[in-house]
């Protein structure tokens, strides 16, 4: 018996009898596809995935897919590709036999779609599948037919150049599959999801599709990437598009990217909107996706996705697309070169144009699914009333943050200035120099953003907004979102030296102030000292479960920011969200604070000139038109806008 504390000899544990081993053996071919088939055959749309994919990779001009039940019945994928001669076509559903790839080497330039050679064995294995196909220069097609392991000779069949695949009763032979299949509703919606996908990767085929005899999808051959982006994305969101291009093929491993970014105002609740291809495939990749979060960074609200469109073209040497069965996830031999083209195409795109949302756009609950129309009256019903359309507005003043020291600008008084502003033509704007007259009716002209100028008349509504005009209607601007804005842009200038500055003076308290925190605040200071530091804090332990502030920026101090519960709230942001010593992010977190806590606040009465001054700031700054947390600084109630609130249009 071994004592306590020690471990009993692995010679002595009892082993199994030599006959109840099970013994190693060859797994037979259907077992081994069907396990291939895990991996690569999830759901019926991953059928289609691949089966398409064979199709571009043959040349086709045109590929017609037809589904009956979500896909689960029928699965049908026709094209007018260069077909399989007759001699190969028991070769096209047998494992991993391909004419993509001939040998190792091959496998660092993959230039096509597909090219391990299980898609067709594994849907084989798991369906009722049948293939007709003629080669070009063939005087008949063949046809092949596979059910689980039986596999029928190739016979002729009619069938012009070009292959038909038909799935039928997808994982007949493997139940437990099929229980885990959502609704047909639900797999129809995957499978069309897939097929736009690929039909937005390759604009120039013509795709059809037909889900229960009813054609859910259309689109014509010969389009350009906008055109077929825009097809599929919706008409409705082409104005709100901006178009990236990048081209940085200086080598065997540069990049060209093109792409549509949609306007902050319509990024979305999730990523769904976001299309990703790489030399024509789809991909998901979280160096992409990280490079085009960051150039939305302080433009949208954390948790909200940006909708785009990026097509990515480089050599195949420069990626390995074989690290996925699905062949969806790949490994760019050099990310960070890829991050920054993406990051500063989409950033630069954004720069130039004018993403201040309009009012309409912002006001919740309009019209079906809260479009941003929806407060304007249809054709078949009587005008809304001007005074409802101003309540509208009112109430959307209203549901922002409410001042932090009770005023007396009771609803009505907000109305009647509203109203004012919406009436009243604002003196030395549409009359006066020729060319502002110009832009109020023609817009901006090209290449130049609209601007809003100090000079116009400003109005302070609720102490908390400021109400002037441009070139292109009403603008109404968040106070306290704007400041902190510009100066989130002025602490990031002098701190990371762009702006000339030598960094963030600090100011020594006389008394250090003791914060009393926890183990792990105090344990993870010591990493974000550095940070600290370069940001004007001294803050030191002083204790297991206490710490020491000796000094702070100056400028806190200089905006009335109380020291002690700053830092406190600070120390506990950077162990609950885990700041990374040395980050862009942690930086920019910190920053953010500083600014959100130093800037004038909702409440705060302004004097002509300091409204005057703040809207000369937000001129001089990057991306006025949001907080550095991605709310919107600016709305704006257009020309055109007015004009059909009050029947002019």
């Amino acid at each position: 018996m071994p004592t306590e504390g020690t471990i009993p000899n692995a010679d002595s544990a009892p082993q199994p009898a030599a006959e109840a081993r099970a013994a190693i053996r060859r797994l037979p071919p259907l077992l081994v596809n069907q396990i291939a088939a895990g991996e690569v055959i999830e759901r019926p749309a991953s059928v289609v995935k691949e089966v398409v994919e064979n199709a571009i990779d043959a040349g086709a001009n045109r590929i017609v897919v037809d589904l009956e039940g979500g896909g689960v019945e029928l699965i049908r994928v026709s094209d007018d590709g260069y077909g399989i001669p007759p001699d190969q076509m028991p070769l096209a559903v047998a494992p991993h036999a391909t004419s993509k790839i001939a040998a190792a080497e091959d496998l660092d330039r993959i230039g096509t779609m597909g090219f391990r050679g299980e898609a067709l064995a594994s849907i084989a294995s798991v369906s009722r599948l049948r293939i007709v196909s003629r080669a070009a220069g063939e005087p008949e097609g063949r046809e092949i037919a596979v059910e689980g392991e039986h596999e029928a000779d190739p016979r002729p069949a009619a069938r012009a150049v070009g292959t038909t695949v038909e799935v039928r009763n997808l994982f007949f032979n493997t139940p437990a599959r099929r229980k885990f299949l959502r609704t047909p509703g639900t797999e129809q919606t995957r499978c069309l999801d897939w097929l736009k996908d690929l039909a937005m990767a390759h604009p120039a085929l013509a795709v059809r599709c037909v889900c229960d005899g009813t054609p859910r999808l259309d689109l014509p051959p010969g389009q350009s990437p906008r055109e077929r982006a825009v097809a599929l994305l919706g008409k409705e969101l082409e104005d709100q598009l901006l178009e990236v291009s990048v081209d940085r093929m200086g080598d065997a491993r540069g990049v060209v990217v093109w792409g549509l970014v949609g306007l902050p105002s319509i990024a979305r609740a999730t990523a769904k909107a976001q299309h990703l291809f790489l030399n024509g495939r789809t991909i998901r990749d979280r160096t992409v996706q990280h490079a085009l979060r960051e150039a939305y960074r302080g433009l949208i609200e954390p948790g909200r996705h940006p909708t785009a469109v990026l097509m990515i073209e480089m050599s195949p040497s420069a990626v390995d697309v074989n690290v996925h069965p699905a062949k969806l996830e790949v490994r760019f031999r050099d990310q960070s070169m890829v991050h920054r083209a993406i990051y500063h195409g989409v950033r630069d795109a954004l720069g130039k144009a004018d993403v201040t949302p309009t009012a309409l756009q912002r006001l919740p609950g309009l019209g079906s699914g809260g479009g941003p129309m929806a407060i304007l009256p249809p054709a078949t019903r009587p005008p809304m009333p001007v005074e409802q359309q101003v309540d509208r507005l009112v109430e959307f003043l209203k549901s922002r943050p409410a001042p932090e020291t009770p005023q007396d600008d009771e609803p009505e008084r907000l109305r009647a200035e509203i109203r004012k502003v919406l009436d009243e033509p604002l003196p030395g704007t549409f009359a006066g120099s020729e060319r502002h007259e110009q832009e109020s009716r023609h817009g901006t002209p090209e290449g130049e953003m609209p601007r809003v100028r100090p000079a116009d008349r400003v109005l302070q509504i609720h102490s908390s907004y400021l109400v002037t005009q441009d070139a292109h209607g009403v603008v109404i601007i968040d106070q306290h979102a704007l400041h902190e804005r510009v100066m989130f842009e002025k602490l990031l200038a002098r701190v990371t030296g762009s702006g000339g500055g030598a960094g963030l003076e600090r100011q020594q308290l006389l008394t250090p102030i003791v914060i009393e925190s926890n183990r792990d605040t105090v344990g993870a200071l010591e990493e974000l000292t550095p940070l600290f530091d370069r940001l004007g804090f001294e803050i030191a332990a002083l204790g297991p479960k206490s710490v020491g502030v000796r000094a702070v920026p100056t400028f806190l101090v200089s905006r009335g920011v109380e020291p002690g519960a700053f830092v406190e709230e600070l120390l506990d942001k950077a162990v609950e969200e885990g700041f990374t010593p040395g980050s862009e992010e942690a930086l920019h977190e910190v920053l953010d604070m500083m600014a959100c806590k130093a800037a004038i606040k909702a409440g705060d009465r302004l004097s002509d000139d300091e409204m005057d001054e703040l809207l000369r700031l937000r001129e001089t700054v990057e991306r006025s038109g949001s907080c550095p947390h991605g709310r919107a600084t600016t709305v704006r109630l257009t020309i055109a806008e007015l004009e059909r609130l009050f029947d002019r249009r």
